[in-house]
């Protein structure tokens, strides 16, 4: 006949008086972990014990039971309630729920509790978060009642309401916790599914790669248009934004694109208005302008308006707390916030104080317009008082000046002053000088032509024997037409080209490079006069060191080193390269960085992988030459990014390209290990702020990288 199983018999409970506990050395538990002695007598003073004591009888020497209880399982709980006895919250003598343990050792005891118990699963916990939340718990509550910061509930919160889909696949362990957070910046649960199929498929599921795909088409808050329009305007007009609450965002990103090109539109209609109310002729408003889009337009010369005796004791006022403070706090190593912040609003005061406006000649005005864009940092920026070429006065002819007919030599069988020209024989007849009458005639013009030609071989003999005239004219003219646009005040031959951009590249005005030639520029012109006439003597009055750097600026408006697919000029794009090799030009140290947008999302999928491989090494390359194009061009500029790393036509010879570096490279995070007190501080793969890219035209994806110009990429 079979044995029976015995009967089981549990160990017996009962409530024991506090005054009768003691602390077990059989405790395991030696190392302070999870929620706070503190922290656990606050929640059970909300909520009492929810958990009993384990404990065993103590015997003396004798083996005689004391009547006292040691407690080797519950040592934390121990604690909170002799807490809770200190604070008067809990009697001495209060009964406490304890497991009268008899059997076994108490060490094993304390190991099993510890171990045995199953730790919440993350979602579980998400969930409860949730739920509490629906029963009408304030988020605020919630941290307060389980111990956590609002942004931790905030947190748990955005990650429970992840369409069930993925939460599912997070559960079965198909998704990462830090894929799981990056689905939450976006809360439309159509669109995470989309990208979630779209991933399904795919070997690089990384969070960067989710989140670019989940904010693609949108604004980010950091864009100068949203700047410019304000994120809280946008949003009280109704407008979207997408947050990400486990990692830097920048603001995030405003889903309405169209709602933000029409609050752009409307409040640069608004400027333009305010603009032309100061009487311009025109006036054009755009969220950008190309670069170089002043070209060609004479810029008018302001009189700045004299400071006020009320505006001058307001900056007297700010520069003497100004430097009340920076001389109170020179000797300190670090200034402190409040200091540094209120040290930073003097200095912009007095700037904007000091920046004063311009007043320009009414008949000018009348003639002249403005531009009226938005700045890099969102701010309004108006350029005023530029006037187009067809806007300005006829020129008279000057009195008594030498004709300029080009037609005056033309080889059609006459020639001025009664010259005759016999085709047929190439003899040439030319007419007896006619009587002068009594009194002075103008000289006439073939007279002048030939007195004029014999100074002109004079003057040039003259001027080549003279290397500081010949730096001063040559600068003179150069100034004139960089700077006076339309004076003819110089007799040298010199024409000072500034090239515009055929294809206009984004960005091209708000970069560092840009920003430089335009200060540099308008700097140099606040030390010229305002009429040509006046220029020669301006600039024999210049000490060495400004002539120096005005002939610099000068020539540098003249460099044109872009391909043209319409008109190749190798011959001067290999000067280029001596120029950059003479200046030393490092275009990564100028701000240039391979981007999606720059350079990778527009050329094909075996340029990226070399890009990759020439900067990272080929174990980076091979890490992403299975992606699709946007994909790869997104991964690729995170890896690209402080590496140096330059395309060929960007490089200048001589210059050592970066070595790759393999130890740079970094593989697929490893799925966080989650603490259930600790989710909020979890961190996932950097977003690289990539934005969706289309081709400008189509490109072959499988074409090779290798034999391809290196000019083609500057030509899309």
């Amino acid at each position: 006949m079979p044995k029976s199983n015995p009967k089981l018999a549990l160990s017996v409970s009962r409530d024991i008086p506090f005054d009768k506990l003691v602390l077990s050395q059989a405790n395991v538990r030696r190392i302070k972990a999870g929620v706070g002695i503190e922290d656990l007598a606050d929640d059970i003073a909300r909520r009492t014990l929810l958990q009993s004591l384990t404990v065993r009888v103590v015997v003396d020497a004798d083996g005689n039971e004391t009547g006292m209880f040691e407690v080797p399982s519950g040592g934390r709980r121990y604690r909170a309630l002799e807490l809770l006895v200190k604070r008067k919250q809990l009697p001495r003598n209060a009964p406490v729920p304890c497991i009268i343990r008899t059997e076994g050792d108490a060490e094993e005891d304390s190991l099993a509790e510890n171990i045995q118990r199953a730790p919440l699963h993350p979602l579980d916990q998400f969930r409860a978060f949730l739920a509490l939340r629906e029963k009408g718990q304030s988020e605020e509550e919630i941290a307060a009642h389980q111990f956590v910061s609002v942004a931790v509930v905030k947190q748990r919160l955005k990650l429970a309401s992840v369409s069930p889909k993925i939460l599912d696949a997070y559960a079965e362990d198909e998704i990462t916790l830090d894929q799981l957070m990056a689905f939450t910046v976006n809360g439309d649960h159509e669109r995470q599914e989309q990208v979630y199929e779209r991933l399904a498929g795919s070997y690089d599921r990384q969070p960067y790669a989710i989140r670019r795909m989940l904010t693609e088409g949108a604004v980010r808050a950091c864009d100068k248009r949203a700047r410019f329009i304000d994120v809280d305007a946008y949003i009280e007009a109704g407008g979207g934004v997408m947050r990400d609450l486990f990692q830097g965002d920048d603001g995030g990103w405003l889903q309405d694109v169209g709602l933000v090109d029409l609050m752009v539109s409307e409040r640069l209609r608004e400027e333009a208005i305010k603009a032309q109310a100061e009487g311009w002729h025109w006036i054009d408003a755009a969220p950008d302008f190309p670069y170089g889009h002043t070209y060609g337009l004479r810029q008018l010369r302001g009189t700045p308006v004299e400071i006020t005796a009320e505006e001058q004791a307001t900056r007297d006022a700010l520069q003497a707390e100004y430097d009340a403070l920076a001389a109170e706090y020179e000797d300190l190593p670090e200034l402190p916030d409040e200091v540094d912040e209120r040290l930073g609003e003097l200095e912009t005061a007095i700037e904007a104080l000091d920046q004063r406006p311009l007043t320009y000649d009414a008949d000018e005005v009348a003639r002249a317009g403005a531009f009226v864009s938005i700045a890099p940092d969102g701010s309004l920026r108006i350029e005023r008082g530029f006037v187009r070429p067809e806007d300005e006065l006829p020129i008279e002819p000057e009195q008594g000046a030498v004709s300029g007919d080009d037609n005056s030599h033309a080889d059609n069988g006459t020639s001025h002053e009664g010259a005759q020209v016999d085709i047929e024989s190439d003899n040439v007849e030319v007419a007896a000088e006619p009587e002068e009458d009594e009194g002075l005639r103008p000289i006439p013009d073939r007279l002048m032509s030939e007195l004029t030609a014999h100074r002109t071989l004079a003057l040039r003999d003259a001027v080549a024997r003279s290397p500081e005239v010949a730096f001063h004219a040559c600068l003179h003219a150069l100034v004139l037409r960089l700077f006076y646009r339309y004076a003819l005040d110089s007799c040298l031959e010199l024409d000072a080209k500034h090239v515009g951009f055929g294809q206009q590249a984004p960005g091209l005005g708000d970069t560092a490079s840009a920003q430089a030639i335009d200060a540099r520029h308008q700097a140099l012109a606040d030390l010229l006069p305002s009429e040509p006439e006046a220029l020669w003597d301006a600039l024999g009055d210049m000490d060495g060191e400004q002539q120096k750097a005005l002939f610099a600026h000068c020539i540098a408006c003249t460099v044109n080193a872009t391909f043209e697919a319409y008109n190749r000029r190798p011959r001067a794009l290999v000067h280029a390269d001596m120029l950059a090799k003479a200046v030393d030009l490092d275009m990564a140290a100028a701000g240039w960085t391979p981007t999606a947008d720059t350079f990778l999302g527009r050329v094909t999928k075996a340029r990226i992988v070399q890009a990759v491989a020439e900067a990272k090494g080929e174990r980076a390359a091979e890490s992403i030459a299975h992606l699709k194009k946007p994909d790869m061009a997104a991964r690729a500029a995170v890896l690209l990014e402080g590496s140096g790393w330059l395309p060929e036509p960007l490089r200048t010879p001589g210059r050592a390209i970066p070595t790759p570096t393999e130890s740079a490279f970094e593989s697929p995070i490893d799925e966080a290990i989650v603490d259930a007190d600790g989710l909020g501080e979890a961190q996932s793969a950097g977003d690289d702020g990539a934005r969706s890219v289309a081709d400008e035209a189509p490109i072959d994806d499988n074409a090779g990288a290798e034999g391809d110009t290196p000019f083609a990429v500057a030509a899309e």
